[in-house]
């Protein structure tokens, strides 16, 4: 997040804040939610420009109340608690664009986040979410978008309306048939679906002109299609732990994929741990050069 934590920002200020309400009066009961705001609200920064807050590791089961009020926030950190829900709330944040729910008990964001216009980046990874709300389609500014480690079968249709998105993670879910919607993104430049479910990889993958990391590794696919060799762009194309006996002729195309690659960062082709047959698995023991004169039409 960028946010440094302010010193002395203790759990039990948090505590304190929450339930300050309790010692007020019915009359006071505004002024308290005002002044517990207020504790909150000294303890944020600001970084590189940005109100930035950050709460991560708190032991958090529920966010204070008073936070909802503090609508300057553009950062706000959340991240490493025990969070199972977001209040509606959430939506009067109408000036975040960096969102970070990173490893909390969520299993599902309110409808309302649909409602953070502003919101560039999301971070729900490492959560319980089994499905994602249609209402975040709204944030057509969205340009990174993380939802990787958590129980998601697919995404809801009105994610086609991303198209600024830029980086998308959706590995380690239950994901069988990557989505449609994603096939709409037409501004992804990272996409990352490694340790799901899928079988296939649609012909629609060509439609991604601006993609350079395709991850896939670590499901079940069998083929690729030729399609995805007419991705002139692709730099790092990641199928290792697959199902691939073979692969399209015209990979030779994807002429920015430089070599055989191993290390999981290394841009090029992985291509390990597929049980391909005869004459590709020798031939790839000459490199990528190798591979794509086997490959070439002569």
């Amino acid at each position: 997040m960028g946010g440094k934590q302010s010193r002395g920002f203790s759990n039990r200020e948090l505590s304190e804040a929450s339930v300050i309400q309790g010692s007020r009066s019915a009359g006071n009961e505004q002024a308290g939610l005002s002044s517990a705001a207020e504790r909150i609200r000294r303890h944020a920064t600001v970084h590189f420009g940005y109100s930035t807050l950050s709460l991560a590791m708190r032991g958090l089961d529920d966010a204070p109340v008073e936070l909802w009020e503090l609508r300057e926030l553009q950062k706000l950190n959340l991240s490493m608690n025990c969070l199972c829900s977001l209040p509606p709330t959430l939506s009067a944040l109408d000036n975040l664009v960096v969102l970070n729910l990173w490893g909390n008990n969520l299993t599902s964001l309110p409808p309302e986040i649909g409602l953070l216009k502003k919101l560039r980046v999301l971070f729900a990874c490492r959560n319980r979410l089994s499905e994602v709300p249609e209402e975040l389609g709204s944030c057509a500014g969205l340009e990174v978008l993380s939802l990787a480690n958590n129980q998601i079968t697919s995404l809801p249709g009105s994610l086609a309306a991303m198209r600024n998105l830029t980086k998308l993670n959706l590995s380690h879910n239950r994901i069988a048939h990557i989505p449609t919607c994603v096939y709409s993104m037409k501004g992804l430049v990272f996409l990352q679906l490694a340790c799901n479910r899928l079988e296939t990889i649609a012909d629609q993958i060509q439609d991604l002109v601006n993609l350079k990391i395709l991850i896939v590794e670590g499901n079940s696919i069998h083929t690729l299609p030729k399609t995805l060799c007419f991705l002139d762009s692709l730099e790092l194309l990641n199928v290792d732990f697959n199902e691939l006996q073979s692969v399209p002729v015209e990979l030779y195309l994807l002429s920015r994929l430089r070599k055989l690659a191993c290390h999981p960062m290394d841009k090029g082709l992985h291509i390990l741990h597929n049980p391909l047959l005869k004459p590709i698995k020798e031939v790839l023991q000459g490199g990528l050069s190798s591979l794509y004169n086997y490959l070439k039409p002569t």
